[in-house]
């Protein structure tokens, strides 16, 4: 009697952005499941912004799944161009960028630059990767060279780090959906359908350029619309002081409560080794979910602390500082006389004033110029960066960082 062979089983995932996708079950279905990858479920692409666009509350584990699935689409056009990738290749590339945003904490920059001050997200990033590679017993090494750049096909490098990767792809069009901001609407189908390989490096062919300077506005719109939204903005540098202020409070032995994984980082400073030679610390990090920071603003919006309480409350329930955005630094005459007209409306001193006036930087740059270019690709075989090759874009002036500077202070 014959039997049949068994079949590769596929699960499905209906997004509303992408459609239906096909994850295998395998390795890669494996990893998605692994709790360091579903607990991206609990953390918020877009963090704050959701109190200027009501709909950003996506997450961070849907972006993972929608680059995971450009990550295929690229691949296949890919192989259809005569690119060898074997499938081991490929099951790399897929969970290197699965893995891509695991080092991401609650509201991400509000976390780096306070409770977790000498690491970034990607640094925690690959101590989380190393970790997962010891459970699936060095399954994913050969994924890990590929997000470190340590391959020899530095194209697939590049679909999971770039300036025009699949991480980028995905979340323009995601947050634009979410958001509502149509600005960031672009043509990743068509980008991806235009990639190619040249030199062993990513480069899009010639008549895919319009597609690519769409890419490149969109994303500078993105930024000024919806990631530096003047009022995500403030609501992130409230969050900030919120949580130094905790931190503060909680080195200098006074009672802050909090969630049992927040209170590991508010009453310690740690280090990258500390991350290495301490696996608790690590662990701690990973149970940290946006979950954990709102439960701690509930409770600290009655805490005795006049700074910590004032803050806790305004931000949960969206009574933000006033914000004001200049081309020009503000003068520190500026800022102190804020803090002496609003500090006796407030009941608090000079020094606690500094939670409520303050000022800093903002940056935008759509394109960089030299690090990993997007490059044409013409028909007579030549290369030329997409800021020289573009008769739309002014070369100087889209390459450019623009800096501005805001001004925070009680209404």
């Amino acid at each position: 009697m014959k039997t049949e062979q068994p079949y590769s089983q596929r699960k499905i995932v209906n997004d509303p952005v992408h459609g239906f996708i096909s994850i295998p079950d395998n390795i890669l279905y494996s990893l998605i499941e692994h709790p360091y990858i579903q607990r991206l479920r609990r953390i918020k692409q877009l963090g704050l912004t959701s109190l200027v666009y009501p709909g950003a509350v996506h997450t961070r584990f849907q972006h993972t799944l929608g680059a995971f699935f450009l990550m295929g689409t690229a691949i296949s056009v890919l192989r259809n161009k005569g690119c060898q990738i074997s499938e081991n290749e490929s099951t790399a590339a897929h969970s290197a960028i699965i893995m891509h945003d695991i080092g991401h904490g609650p509201f991400s920059h509000a976390l780096e630059q306070t409770l977790i001050e000498s690491l970034n997200h990607e640094d925690i990033s690959l101590l989380l990767m190393d970790k997962l590679n010891v459970h699936f017993k060095g399954a994913l090494s050969e994924a890990i060279d590929i997000f470190k750049g340590n391959t020899d096909k530095l194209f697939l490098h590049q679909l999971v780090s770039s300036q025009l990767d699949m991480d980028r792809l995905d979340y323009l069009k995601r947050d634009s959906f979410f958001s509502g901001v149509s600005e960031g609407v672009i043509g990743s189908d068509r980008i991806i359908k235009m990639l190619e390989i040249k030199n062993n490096e990513l480069v899009v062919e010639g008549k895919g350029i319009y597609s690519i300077e769409k890419f490149l506005v969109a994303r500078r719109l993105m930024y000024w619309q919806v990631y530096l939204h003047k009022t995500a903005l403030v609501a992130e540098r409230m969050l900030i002081h919120i949580l130094k202020r905790a931190k503060d409070l909680a080195l200098n032995k006074q009672d802050v409560p909090a969630p049992p994984f927040l209170k590991t980082f508010l009453e310690k400073r740690f280090c990258k080794k500390d991350f290495l030679s301490n696996p608790k610390i690590l662990e701690d990090f990973i149970m940290l979910d946006d979950n954990d920071i709102m439960s701690a603003l509930k409770q600290w919006r009655n805490h005795r602390d006049p700074v910590l309480a004032k803050l806790s409350s305004n931000l949960l329930n969206r009574r933000l500082l006033k914000i004001e955005i200049s081309d020009t630094p503000y003068s520190k005459e500026i800022i102190e006389q804020l803090k002496k007209e609003k500090g006796p409306l407030l009941n608090l001193s000079k020094e606690e004033m500094d939670y409520f006036v303050f000022t800093d930087h903002i940056s935008n740059s759509a394109y960089n110029v030299g690090q990993e270019n997007i490059n044409i690709l013409y028909k007579d075989g030549t290369l030329k960066d997409i800021s020289r090759a573009s008769d739309m874009l002014d070369h100087n002036a889209f390459a450019k960082t623009v800096n501005k500077y805001i001004l925070c202070y009680p209404k």
